[in-house]
């Protein structure tokens, strides 16, 4: 008897732009560390790994065939800020990943389906997947197809939008949305600077200062995250 592949999976293939046909692979590259009994090995720990190598090499591929006129140094520079874990962690977020993780009860509810760490890790697990399913020319159509925007804006990922990662770990863990409150803005008309605090439940996180408001509130998000932990935020 066939086990019907699960609707949420099903979707995720349509959304990666590639269908497996050994669908176990991408079980593999779905299934969390905290998902599995005691001593258990994670499968996708190994796919992740394969997924790091073949992003690394068709990154570099497309940089060095979309900007043949940039050096080793530029290029290299590039193709870090594509493969670091919050661009990756936007990759997976935008193709809904965080939806089809298998995560132990207690990572489930402490809002492991948004953590930057997991959804990197998952995605370059993914891409493992779509090589051993597939092979190299099919991971890279799909890497090409997931990189497109960002190599259409000169080889560099889109800034991260902080306050959306943040809202998304306090609804996580307290179950509201933070509070931003201008507190200062100082200076002439041409070169204002403002001062955003970020509060949670009358609590206050962090603050950050930007040339606007709506970048001010950025860098106190990005500001309250480093509190929290979140590294990538650094």
């Amino acid at each position: 008897m066939i086990t019907p592949w699960p609707d949420d999976d099903l979707a995720l293939e349509e959304r990666l732009g590639y269908t497996f046909l050994d669908r176990s692979l991408l079980d593999a590259a779905l299934t969390h560390t905290s998902a599995l009994s005691a001593g258990g090995v994670r499968a996708g720990e190994q796919l992740e790994f394969l997924g790091d190598a073949v992003l690394g090499l068709v990154i570099a591929d497309l940089l060095l065939h979309a900007f043949p006129h940039l050096d080793e140094g530029e290029l290299s520079k590039r193709r870090a800020t594509l493969v670091r874990a919050p661009t990756l962690a936007a990759k997976a977020r935008a193709l809904g990943i965080g939806e089809a993780l298998r995560l132990g009860r207690g990572e489930d509810r402490g809002g492991g389906r948004t953590k930057s760490s997991i959804l990197a890790s998952t995605y370059e697990a993914v891409l493992g997947a779509i090589y051993r399913d597939g092979g190299f020319e099919r991971a890279r159509a799909v890497i090409t197809r997931h990189f497109t925007e960002d190599l259409a804006r000169g080889g560099v990922a889109g800034a991260p939008d902080w306050k959306t990662l943040l809202q998304e770990r306090i609804q996580a863990r307290h179950r509201t949305v933070p509070e931003y409150r201008l507190a200062a803005e100082e200076g002439p008309a041409h070169a204002r600077l403002f001062t955003a605090e970020v509060w949670v439940a009358e609590q206050y996180l962090a603050r950050g200062q930007g040339r606007s408001k709506r970048e001010a509130e950025q860098q106190a998000a990005r500001a309250a995250l480093a509190e929290l932990g979140e590294a990538q935020a650094q």
